[in-house]
């Protein structure tokens, strides 16, 4: 052999030692992997769901489902109770218009597991009022334009109306100057408190004069 055949071999020597090291490396996981799909029997498969009994008592009636424990509290009442007045917007916590009343606390949906919520008592949007009835707070949105193509009145409504509750238990805010003294009802207290609530038609001001009138001062 020539020196500069003996000199290829040396390097070749390298690269399949290399090549050989780094398949040494990465076969454990490769194998694991394969036998995970053996074990199950087939390609892609994964375990079925984790199902558990779930009693909720939404607007004075009790309701009692089985549901995947992944399953969103807002989703329980759009599709599995039919209760469509609340919307599903951004699906992340960031927009309000999945809010609903929990023990009379204000929470989103979207954010909260309904197996969390066993035998609590939720409102939504339909048992604030009925057509024939209106609650105060939809009465009043609807004098003052407060809202134009709707989709985030329901969270919109229930939050006004938790946020007048949280106003009567003395709840502070960010923007209350005094947190010894009873918040009152102002248009900076109320915007701080509604800032959760995302109006994409901008009906902002109008919604601000609909809580006031019900909270009985102007805006």
């Amino acid at each position: 052999m020539t020196q500069s055949n003996h000199i290829n071999a040396g390097r070749r020597g390298v690269l399949i030692a290399g090549a050989l090291s780094a398949t040494a490396v990465a076969v454990p996981g490769v194998a694991g992997a394969a036998q995970a799909v053996n074990t199950s029997g087939q390609a892609g498969f994964s375990p079925p769901p984790v199902l558990m009994q779930v009693s909720l008592d939404v607007n004075g009636q009790r309701h009692s489902l089985e549901l995947d424990t992944r399953t969103t509290l807002l989703d329980a009442l759009r599709e599995h109770l039919h209760l469509t007045g609340t919307k599903k917007g951004c699906d992340h916590g960031q927009c309000g218009a999945c809010t609903v009343l929990l023990d009379g606390q204000r929470i989103n949906a979207c954010l909260s597991l309904a197996v969390m919520h066993d035998g609590a008592k939720l409102t939504t949007i339909e048992g604030l009022g009925t057509p024939d009835k209106l609650h105060p707070m939809q009465s009043a949105f609807i004098a003052h334009d407060g809202f134009q193509c709707g989709y985030c009145t329901p969270g919109q409504i229930c939050s006004a109306v938790a946020a007048l509750g949280e106003l009567r238990q003395g709840i502070p805010s960010h923007v209350s100057a005094d947190l010894n003294a009873l918040p009152q009802a102002t248009p900076e207290e109320l915007r701080e408190r509604m800032s959760g609530n995302l109006c994409r038609c901008g009906a902002y001001s109008n919604i601000i004069e609909a809580i006031a009138e019900v909270a009985g001062r102007p805006a």
